[in-house]
């Protein structure tokens, strides 16, 4: 039973493929693609985290068809918000219409934990490394709030706690210090994040070891639409 994730899947079934990411170089047939690599690894047993950008629908009840499509996949997913998942509501709404179309498969990380194995899943969507407006503070602060209750419920479990965001903690020299603060004084030591697209982008983030902590870039393109071992 292993752990795998990715980010950004940025299905367009529900849209009728007005938002499809065919039209970037190197997404071409992109779903085909991330159903066979999904395929090939992932087994009902496993688990996979989808670090957001998961759907391009604007409303909950205009997502079925993309969640039709992830529930398809074997394995079980765990869902954080990414910042173009506008579906995205409450937690009982979402838990509400999971069940009533049978997506048995799929559940979200919200100011909440999932133990997979010998890991604790724990995260938020994060928020802008250099925020200034009043306005980016408020949902700074707000996703700072949330991570921190994710990541103590998690080391509530006794398992690893392994952090999921959607936005980069820091990227190339830009930090953002309050989601690093929080990350550093939990003792965290693998964190996932997704958001950036495309070879000149991606030469500026950050993997490996940074101040402790074991970074890696989970974008589905960057990953070439296959979803990463975390452990197991």
């Amino acid at each position: 039973m292993a752990l795998y994730a990715i980010a950004d899947l940025h299905l367009a079934f529900s849209t009728g493929k007005i938002k499809s990411m065919n039209i970037f170089p190197g997404w071409e047939n992109y779903t085909e693609k991330l159903e066979s690599n999904w395929r090939k690894k992932v087994t009902d047993n496993d688990t996979v985290v989808i670090a957001g950008d998961i759907s391009w629908a604007k409303r909950l009840d205009e997502s079925y068809e993309d969640f039709a499509f992830i529930e398809s996949l074997p394995g079980r997913k765990l869902l954080i918000k990414g910042n173009h998942d506008y579906w995205w509501t409450s937690r009982k709404k979402m838990d509400t219409y999971f069940a009533e179309n049978s997506f048995n498969s799929i559940s979200v990380i919200f100011n909440s934990t999932n133990v997979v194995e010998n890991f604790a899943v724990c995260g938020t969507r994060g928020w802008f490394f250099d925020s200034s407006t009043d306005e980016d503070i408020k949902v700074l602060k707000r996703e700072v709030g949330r991570l921190e209750t994710s990541i103590k419920l998690a080391e509530q479990t006794g398992a690893q706690p392994v952090a999921f965001l959607h936005y980069p903690p820091v990227y190339g020299d830009f930090e953002c210090e309050e989601i690093m603060s929080v990350l550093i004084s939990h003792n965290i030591k693998k964190c996932y994040y997704g958001h950036v697209h495309g070879k000149n982008a991606a030469k500026r983030v950050i993997e490996g070891e940074y101040k402790g902590i074991d970074f890696k870039l989970i974008s589905c393109d960057y990953l070439k639409f296959t979803p990463v071992l975390v452990g197991g």
